[in-house]
């Protein structure tokens, strides 16, 4: 394995591939990888090459600063009419009495829990359930945001909100205004998966598809909603696959310059359909987060999320390209420790964040949901 070094220790490097010591010199000179290359350092990248490179790329963007934010989940459903052979979370609508279904009061009482404390956003995502229609949501979002104005209310798969828009007969642009209106402020990324017809057919044939996902996020961004990226890597996908995933989230970004982060989402396999595919190594965990930032170029933000992958794994991430450690988490998600992440019961205070982040040299900076900084956490002396 190839030791991390600079980035400019690469080019001199006398045993370095030639292909691999071109592409570190199109990195240095802040050229655009193309798509060729991208499936080149997966083939080819050493950890310690590519985790070079992409901290050479973060330093240049971010200095030390680490983000993070204040942020609560709400989860109303996980019943889903809907079949994806990777999901844990999800109960069929015919199996309900095995799920859960919040009513809005429900919902509301779990934003009561945080009154008086500096939350900044509630992320609500859920199960696609056909009776929780774009009218309830508008509801649900309208009331959050009259119980508390000042919190951002992120939500809504693309998955979730193509169902609502078909149900009500809206089109895309009709839904996601009545939202905005009712007081949805941004996007999450889920739903993503990899966007390649033959992958997804395989594993989430019945949800919108790679270019439906794409489409909402455009048009949220042309309403001047921000929205996430995702990516869900490590099952049945090859490197080309991963490529064109980032190559066309790349290009929407070129557009539109909507998105304020990339996450790349590990596959794990505890009590899903696809429980046979073993999940990738934590080394291939490196290689994907290090290629992510040399590829995504016009993505400032990389972010790893750590109730998936466990503290230290993420700690680790900071060291291959990754600026963002999402959150304080001290609710009961459940989307992927169902699915048996690192994290059974995610739980996490901003003193231990700081600490995670400080510990592995780098500095806490709290932002809220479009990386606005509200406050440096610098190293007690």
């Amino acid at each position: 394995m190839m030791r991390q070094g600079s980035a400019a220790e690469l080019i001199q490097l006398t045993g370095i591939d030639k292909d691999l010591k071109n592409i570190a010199e199109k990195v240095i000179n802040k050229e655009r990888l193309t798509p060729a290359e991208g499936v080149l350092l997966f083939e080819k990248g050493e950890v310690g090459y590519l985790g070079s490179l992409a901290n050479h790329v973060l330093q240049q963007l971010h200095g030390d600063k680490v983000y993070f934010y204040r942020i609560f989940h709400i989860e109303p459903t996980n019943v889903c009419v809907f079949t994806c052979h990777f999901c844990s979370y999800s109960r069929l609508y015919k199996n309900r009495d095995e799920g859960w279904e919040l009513s809005i009061e429900q919902m509301l009482d779990m934003v009561r829990k945080y009154d008086g404390q500096p939350v900044t956003e509630v992320h609500i995502v859920g199960g696609v359930h056909p009776k929780m229609n774009l009218e309830f949501f508008c509801e649900v979002v309208s009331k959050i945001k009259a119980m508390r104005p000042d919190l951002h209310i992120k939500g809504f798969t693309a998955v979730e909100l193509d169902y609502m828009f078909r149900k009500a007969k809206l089109s895309t642009k009709e839904g996601l205004q009545k939202l905005k209106d009712a007081g949805l402020q941004s996007l999450p990324g889920g739903g993503a998966e990899i966007f390649a017809p033959e992958i997804r057919n395989e594993i989430c044939a019945d949800k919108v598809d790679g270019d439906g996902w794409l489409k909402i996020h455009k048009t949220a961004h042309q309403l001047g909603m921000h929205s996430n990226a995702t990516m869900l890597y490590g099952h049945i996908e090859n490197y080309e696959h991963r490529i064109d995933h980032m190559e066309r989230l790349r290009s929407l970004q070129d557009e539109t310059g909507g998105f304020n982060c990339f996450i790349p989402l590990k596959f794990r396999n505890k009590d899903n359909d696809m429980s046979h595919i073993n999940e990738v190594s934590l080394i291939e965990d490196m290689r994907l987060y290090a290629i992510s930032r040399l590829y995504m170029d016009n993505f400032r933000n990389l972010k790893a999320y750590w109730p998936m992958l466990g503290r230290q794994s993420a700690q680790m991430t900071l060291s291959f390209g990754v600026n963002d450690l999402d959150g304080t988490i001290d609710d009961t998600t459940k989307i992927y420790s169902m699915a048996g992440s690192e994290e059974q019961a995610p739980s996490m205070s901003t003193e231990e964040l700081c600490d995670l982040i400080l510990s592995a040299g780098r500095i806490p900076v709290e932002r809220d949901t479009v990386y606005n900084e509200l406050k440096t956490y610098e190293p007690v002396a």
